[in-house]
This record gives C-alpha cells, structure tokens and sequence, in this order.
C-alpha cells in the first residue's frame, strides 16, 4: 500500500504533468528543428558541396550483380553490403544543429534570469525632501 501511496503523492506534486509536458514540447521542437535542418540549411550544405543529400553518399563494399542501380536504396536491396556513410553525416550534422539551437536558447532564457536589475531610483531631490519635512511638523 505504501507504493501506491508514494506513487500518488508523486504525481499529485507535479512532477508527472511537468515532465509530460517537457516530452510534448521537446517532441514539437525536434520536429521544428528537423524541418528546419533537413529543409533550409541541408539544402544549402549540399548546395556548396555540390550534392542535395548527404544520405545518397555510400561505397560499395562487394560485388555489384549485374542490372543493380548503382543507388543506395537498390543495392542494399540486392544484399549488396555498402558503407552507407552519407545517413551518418546527415545525422551527425542533424545533432550538431539541433545542440547548437538548444544552446542558443538556453543561453538566452540564462541571460533573461540574470539580467542586470533595473537602476535605483533616483534620490528625491532635496528641495521635496524639505517640502515633506513641513508638512509633516504641520501635522503635528
């Protein structure tokens, strides 16, 4: 009884619904991270690299029956064991981007936790400082 007792006090403080809640987000945000690698700065790297894809980047470890397509995707269809190191660097780049844009955004939610605090306010100038001081030996 004690489990189901702890279990409940567990998921009644919060911590259930906040790690949910960390899960859906961080699910939404690799997606928009994915979309924004594989749509805007892949393209652009394959561009300057002269390729459009990364995962099509592959050798041929045996031999090639006759009448295979020389791809990736017909190869590894015929049982032919290819080095298919193009997905890896699609991935690697994937992670680099994805730590890069997570750091970003930590880096600026630290800096909004740590800004400076805003400037005292300045002194009452001496003359209200005065003003006050008869005002309230009036009152007495």
């Amino acid at each position: 009884m004690s489990l189901l007792k702890d279990f409940k006090e567990f998921a009644v403080k919060g911590n259930v619904v906040d790690l949910a809640v960390a899960v859906i987000i961080g699910g939404a945000f690799g997606k928009i991270v994915e979309s924004l690698v594989g749509d805007v700065i892949m393209p652009v790297v394959g561009a300057i690299i002269g390729r459009l894809d990364f995962s099509n980047l592959f050798i041929t470890l045996g031999k090639v029956p006759p009448g295979t397509e020389p791809t990736l995707a017909a190869l590894k269809k015929a049982g032919v064991p290819v080095l298919a190191y193009g997905n890896f660097l699609t991935v690697t780049v994937n992670f680099i981007l994805l730590a890069f844009v997570i750091f970003l955004m930590v880096r600026m939610i630290s800096k909004l936790k740590h800004a400076a605090p805003p400037p005292p306010p300045a002194p009452t100038p001496e003359d209200t400082l005065l003003l006050r001081e008869i005002r309230d030996s009036l009152k007495k």
